[in-house]
């Protein structure tokens, strides 16, 4: 079977959800969740700055791991801000629409 990008993004989202309820000792994402949203945003403007370094640098597999870790990060501030995937589902659906219209958005 092959891995979707949308199976593994609910995958994660889920484990974060569960972290929330059911703290595991040594988790990086209760560690995350436990700080509150200024560790998460801290985190993921790090992680945002480390994905631009990696493409400068030219180094695909480099962007592949920075960016994955900006979007765990991402998926992280979404479950801590109780917003569903589905939300940024919706937006986007929402932008491409407006796109295949003729507007701006995407």
């Amino acid at each position: 079977m092959t891995e979707t990008p949308d199976t593994i993004l609910k995958e994660l989202y889920s484990v974060v959800q569960e972290r929330a309820r059911s703290p595991e000792p040594g988790s990086y994402t209760n560690y995350l969740l436990d700080k509150g949203l200024d560790k998460i945003l801290s985190r993921l403007g790090t992680q945002a700055l480390e994905v631009i370094i990696a493409a400068k640098s030219g180094s695909k597999s480099r962007i592949v791991d920075e960016s994955a870790d900006l979007i765990y990060h991402m998926i992280v501030l979404f479950a801590a801000s109780d917003i569903p995937l589905s939300d940024l589902a919706a937006e986007l659906r929402k932008r491409r629409s407006h796109s295949e219209s003729g507007s701006d958005s995407f």
